[in-house]
């Protein structure tokens, strides 16, 4: 078993990090609130430290799971930032959604240092997170991902690494765009069915099984017609990774029509005071034109 530390302990991290300890990994945990950080250790048995440098002391691996480019940035390289107590060799994970591009900075800082990183962003929401079934999509060098998987076996179904420094961060980017199409096209279908007269629940009971059939709409379809929305991955979170996608779709020089659509619906949901909401939500956008 190896000495880990994991840093940050929002919905996603806290149960992941609580997955490590029942694993038997020794684990410190770092939380920009230090009260939580105390909280999961007490609940945990596990220990934490009131800065990421201190919270790292010693860790064969380090895993991370934050808020954006910003936060990733300054628990990796801010003051009394991680790199600054990582010893040569150890190795960084992180789960967090970011763009590609803080992920080649922090690749290569770490490199001049002999550490290595491996961007790791998930999917599977926070009911994935809370029953270690996350999805983890990974780039980096071969020989760091397969040194950390076993690791990452803790609270991951589905594990793989996709191609070097990069590569997960660009994979998760594919998922979200996937993801807004999908849902979208969900809530249309509903929302048709509630005009027309229809049972919604009937309808899905009959197409699920077929073509249309997908994750979204077997986990989230009575919710959305019951109009529940706190179940899963918020729309504030999600129109942050759709800014990423579409800058990245830029520089690259992809296509993404309807992605950009959906951001916008997705931006309408927030004025509707929905930015907690979860992403399902996109049908309370078309109950509310009528």
């Amino acid at each position: 078993m190896a000495k880990v530390a994991f840093l940050g302990l929002g919905v996603m991290g806290y149960p992941m990090a609580g997955h490590l300890v029942k694993a038997g990994h020794e684990v410190t945990v770092f939380n920009r609130t230090t009260a939580k950080a105390e909280a999961w250790a007490k609940e945990h048995g596990g220990a934490f430290g009131v800065t990421p440098k201190e919270a790292v002391h010693g860790a064969d691996f380090v895993m991370c799971c934050v808020g954006n480019d910003d936060d990733l940035r300054q628990v990796c390289i801010g003051e009394n930032g991680a790199f600054e107590g990582m010893a040569a060799d150890t190795i960084f994970v992180d789960h967090t959604t970011v763009s590609a591009k803080v992920t080649a900075e922090l690749y290569d800082a770490g490199k001049a240092q002999g550490i290595a990183f491996v961007d790791a962003p998930v999917s599977g929401g926070q009911a994935g997170a809370e029953n270690g079934v996350l999805s983890i999509m990974c780039g980096g060098d071969e020989a760091s991902y397969g040194a950390a998987e076993p690791v990452m076996q803790a609270y991951g179904r589905s594990i793989k690494r996709l191609g070097e420094s990069g590569a997960g961060q660009l994979t998760k980017m594919v998922n979200q765009i996937c993801i807004a199409g999908l849902v979208q096209g969900l809530s249309e279908g509903l929302h048709f069915a509630e005009k027309a007269g229809l049972d919604g629940r009937a309808v899905v009971e009959v197409i699920a099984g077929g073509a249309a059939g997908s994750w979204q709409m077997q986990n989230r379809y009575e919710t959305m017609i019951d109009d529940e929305f706190e179940h899963g991955f918020a729309v504030d979170w999600m129109r942050k990774d759709l800014g990423i996608c579409l800058s990245t779709a830029d520089e690259v020089g992809a296509s993404l029509p309807v992605t950009a659509l959906v951001d916008q619906f997705y931006k309408d949901v927030q004025k509707q005071g929905g930015g907690r909401w979860d992403t399902s939500s996109l049908i309370k956008r078309l109950r509310a034109m009528g």
